[in-house]
């Protein structure tokens, strides 16, 4: 059976998750294992442009082996969330901005610019139907993947012809075992994330599978995350596999990479400078040396460093280590600059603390 849902043709899962199993589900979800019962769908095509708006249940795709995304990588990403209010409703924080990004990814990789308004009705639009998924615990929300693919089938090294954008949607936990403790860092000297004219702005899987080495290295020296250099020099600090980072010094001012293209323009990290400048806070955009972070730390000059993302919102960096040396950031704690603008950072999103910037948009 379809039914209308405005732009969206909605044919609803014949099989949905039993709700005694669903309340089960989310009191642990974990991080990204466990799936709502529906997606968004979108095709497009240089004929019909785009076309076959859908909201139905969510399912494997079937594609040929020799579909584009599978062997010349023609795929990007968001990561954004739906939070419980303390009304009971539910609402997204900066969809716009997603949107917004979403095309600047699709340009760098030669795809189809999905127009705003879609983008943000095909999440508003699964976020309603799968509101019952939304956990209300603290620090949990609903996680919403959109993604688009390239899906022509042929073998021939340019851009596709077709393409599928898709919204899938996890209720999530804490991002990192630890929840809420500081986090430790590796430095990658062997590998780099992005080059000057690459896809280090895109947010495009390419990008997260040449991370996955340096994680894996991260990983082997008892580090949570790693953090990249830069290509040329391999001395400025750019940001962790997923998430831009933030120093905060004794002085109470934040520093922060600039978007020179070669990092991702997270939205989290934007709205912590929109609210860091909003508490009377200085906050440069400004490069950084590994160097310089060793010897702030060890003289005190540093406080606090701090990584931020959707996924994770606010992690503290307590430790920061390499092949030869290793160092404490602050007393390797969470500092307090970072618990309180991680605090008003939650607060706009879960409705607890005023929006003065319009961010969130509340769902009917």
């Amino acid at each position: 059976m379809s039914t209308s849902k405005g732009t969206f043709r909605f044919e609803p899962n014949p099989s949905p998750c039993d709700p005694s199993e669903r309340y089960t589900l989310l009191e642990n979800p974990g991080f990204g294992r466990v799936f709502t019962d529906h997606m968004a769908t979108i095709r497009y095509s240089e004929a019909l442009g785009w076309n076959d708006a859908k909201i139905g249940a969510r399912e494997a795709f079937r594609l040929e082996p020799s579909t584009l995304v599978f062997h010349y990588a023609q795929e990007i990403f968001e990561g954004m969330k739906a939070y419980r209010l303390p009304d009971g409703s539910a609402a997204l924080f900066r969809p716009d901005a997603n949107a917004r990004r979403f095309q600047h990814s699709a340009a760098r990789l030669a795809m189809p610019l999905l127009p705003e308004e879609l983008f943000i009705e095909a999440v508003r639009q699964l976020v309603q139907i799968e509101s019952a998924w939304i956990p209300s615990t603290e620090g949990s929300a609903l996680y919403l993947r959109p993604f688009m693919i390239a899906t022509e089938a042929v073998l021939g090294v340019k851009p596709s012809s077709d393409y599928l954008f898709c919204v899938v949607a996890t209720p999530v936990g804490a991002y990192f075992k630890g929840g809420s403790a500081a986090v430790k860092l590796w430095t990658s000297e062997r590998y780099s994330r992005a080059a000057p004219g690459g896809t280090g702005d895109a947010k495009c899987g390419g990008n997260y599978a040449a991370s996955l080495a340096a994680q894996a290295e991260a990983i082997r020296h008892g580090c949570d995350q790693v953090v990249f250099l830069d290509a040329v020099e391999r001395r400025w600090v750019e940001e962790l596999g997923g998430m831009n980072v933030f120093f905060v010094f004794e002085d109470g001012s934040l520093q922060t990479p600039p978007l020179t293209g070669t990092i991702l323009a997270g939205i989290t990290r934007a709205s912590l400078i929109t609210l860091a400048r909003d508490m009377g806070m200085t906050v440069r955009e400004e490069p950084y040396a590994i160097d310089q972070w060793e010897a702030d730390a060890r003289s005190g000059r540093l406080v606090e460093a701090f990584a931020c993302g959707t996924a994770a919102v606010v992690s503290a960096i307590g430790h920061v280590k390499n092949s030869e040396s290793a160092f404490t950031v602050g007393d390797g704690n969470v500092g307090p600059v970072t618990a309180r603008l991680k605090a008003a950072l939650l607060g706009i999103q879960t409705g607890r603390a005023s929006d003065a910037h319009g961010w969130v948009h509340r769902l009917p």
